[in-house]
């Protein structure tokens, strides 16, 4: 039997979780709510995170926008999607919503700019 410990980040209690797995059994203890168990089968199965960065804008009021993926993306395609964000540059102006780069390191998931950069 393999025994995880997590701290549940579903909702702002922070509930510390305990989940047992064995085979395809897996037992989660501690949360107080159904998404502190959601969250605790979803990080032990497939653990995955939003990633936000920033990138380079050309011709633009700013020189950066800040960025972030659309949804989560498995979590060992973390350095993928970065070493992808920082070899792309923007070309102003750029708005809330647009998508920077529409398949991000092979994930299907977009990266999306949280910001407006205006041409200079």
């Amino acid at each position: 039997m393999t025994v995880r410990e997590l701290i549940c980040i579903g909702c702002p209690l922070g509930c510390p979780l305990t989940v047992r797995m064995e085979g395809d059994d897996i037992q989660v203890s501690g949360n107080t709510c159904k998404r502190g168990e959601d969250y605790a089968k979803k990080e032990v199965l497939h653990p995955a995170r939003t990633v936000t960065s920033s990138v380079r804008v050309l011709g633009g009021e700013l020189e950066m926008v800040s960025v972030k993926t659309k949804t989560d993306i498995p979590k060992d395609k973390i350095f993928a999607v970065m070493e992808a964000i920082h070899g792309v540059k923007a070309q102003a102006p750029v708005h809330i919503g647009d998508v920077i780069i529409p398949d991000c390191a092979g994930t299907g998931v977009p990266v999306v700019a949280t910001k407006d950069v205006e041409r200079a």
